[in-house]
């Protein structure tokens, strides 16, 4: 199928009025307007469909449930909404809980619902945590690094795990991330790592960093700790939540200048995101929603309530220039978690999953594989 008189947003971070062509429901050609009778998409622009490489839940569900229909509920949502890709995220729980839900997983993307995002891998954000900065992860579940514990996690779910986290100033962390950043991605959290702690870390092989500034010891300038460790590292992602609660808008747009080209938006939603205000639970903790903010009895913020659409058009609203904050969305989570010739771009072999948009980033119509979302 071809899609003509679109303003196609490239990999290289810029736009470009074309044309595209979707076959097999994957991209297979992307230029300047061609004379051939196609879909005429009226000068919409077309951006990749988004990824949301940290996400625990939404529409009531929760990936760490276990409930494949919960998933698939899951997955209907953020493809409504414009994520077209996702990581399902685990809290700290029990192994054996962490096993059911990644054989969710793996059963979700062996079978994805019709009309749902496609699943990217897990991101394991618990257990390796510390206690003093656990924010919302329920104490009673938090473990020290365990390499074997992981390997038969992701073993079980056939290798699924995207990332896993850590917090590096735990007994037996750096082992844990030499062995673990063979597997997958491994982001640090939920820590009060030093700037040495997390040098060392970065040196043995972590690559990421898990809701900046959240969870972690402010950037201090006789102690830079983890944030500044992390800016000094061109392989080195961070998350950001952009809902505006969790990070000021003013912090957001310092994130973007320290972390250039290397910020990835994320959700961290829970599942009360699409729903109204009310008692929820979160990694066997209860957590109530007001207004917009997720949080626990004694007031501490437990993840959002807040899609990564509406994360992107808050970046672009408080001066993010709108190019990084598409890159940010799409192809640098992408290509965190390794998967950039898949998804996150609009480029020949990948998925063809787009989005059309107006001029002022409103969402109009979704198209998985080539075929729009009912």
């Amino acid at each position: 199928m071809l899609f003509t008189n679109a303003c196609i947003f490239l990999p290289e971070g810029r736009f470009q009025r074309g044309c595209f062509r979707v076959e097999n429901g994957r991209f297979t050609q992307v230029g300047e307007e061609v004379s051939a009778e196609g879909i005429d998409l009226q000068g919409a622009l077309v951006l990749p469909g988004l990824v949301d490489i940290h996400t625990h839940g939404c529409a009531g569900a929760d990936f760490s449930d276990g409930d494949l229909p919960g998933l698939k509920r899951m997955g209907r949502f953020y493809a409504a909404h414009g994520v077209t890709a996702f990581c399902p995220t685990s809290m700290s729980l029990p192994y054996e809980r962490l096993r059911e839900a990644f054989l969710t997983a793996a059963a979700y993307a062996d079978d994805p619902p019709e009309g749902g995002a496609r699943m990217a891998g897990i991101h394991m954000e618990g257990p390796f945590l510390s206690p003093a900065k656990r924010g919302a992860q329920n104490e009673a579940y938090l473990r020290l690094p365990d390499g074997e514990a992981f390997r038969a996690l992701n073993g079980a779910c056939g290798g699924c795990v995207a990332l896993v986290d850590v917090a590096p100033e735990l007994a037996r962390a750096e082992a844990f991330i030499r062995q673990a950043a063979k597997a997958c991605t491994v982001s640090l959290a939920h820590t009060e790592a030093d700037y040495d702690r997390a040098a060392a870390a970065f040196s043995a092989g972590a690559s990421h960093v898990t809701h900046l500034f959240n969870a972690m010891p402010p950037l201090h300038h006789r102690a830079p700790g983890l944030i500044g460790a992390a800016s000094e590292r061109e392989n080195v992602t961070a998350e950001l939540i952009a809902d505006g609660l969790h990070v000021h808008p003013s912090m957001v747009r310092a994130a973007f200048r320290l972390f250039s080209g290397r910020i990835a938006l994320i959700s961290d939603s829970i599942r009360c995101c699409g729903l109204p205000e009310g008692a929820y639970e979160l990694g066997g903790l209860p957590v109530t929603l007001k207004g917009r903010a997720v949080r626990l009895a004694d007031g501490t913020l437990a993840g959002s309530a807040t899609d990564l659409f509406t994360c992107l058009k808050n970046a672009v609203a408080w001066g993010i220039p709108r190019e990084e904050a598409l890159l940010a969305a799409t192809l640098i989570p992408a290509k965190r978690i390794g998967k950039e010739r898949q998804i996150g771009a609009i480029r020949p072999g990948a998925f063809g999953d787009f989005l059309l948009c107006d001029e002022k980033l409103n969402l109009k119509r979704v198209y998985l594989g080539g075929r729009p979302l009912e």
